[in-house]
């Protein structure tokens, strides 16, 4: 069975910084892409980033230079750095990845940031 086990995020003012992790089970974790998407309230839920097995990064362009994706093989945890946050960066955040034809998402976890 696929699970992945989110912690971290909580509140904090604007220009703070919040780290997520997210700790997958039941797949070959060093050769998945692993994915961060967040939902805000009334919204539809959006792609934050995600890394590649060898290590690729790709971001939404509302979080370039602000959130760092990255991933610990050793310990099948992927993270997501989150520095000078924003009131619009709060939101639901969900880890995510696709193995064997399906999708997997991690419980949320909820970021709230204070103007």
């Amino acid at each position: 069975q696929v699970r992945l086990v989110q912690s971290g995020g909580g509140s904090v003012q604007a220009g703070g910084s919040l780290r997520l992790s997210c700790a997958a089970t039941g797949i070959n974790f060093k050769i998945a892409t692993m994915k961060w998407f967040r939902q805000a309230p009334g919204k539809e839920r959006e792609w934050v980033a995600n890394i590649t097995s060898a290590g690729t990064t790709d971001y939404t362009d509302s979080v370039k230079g602000r959130f760092t994706i990255s991933r610990l093989n050793a310990r099948n945890t992927v993270y997501l750095q989150m520095n000078n946050l924003k009131p619009e960066d709060t939101a639901v955040y969900y880890c995510n990845t696709r193995w064997r034809q399906v999708t997997w998402w991690g419980q949320g976890t909820q970021v709230t940031v204070s103007s």
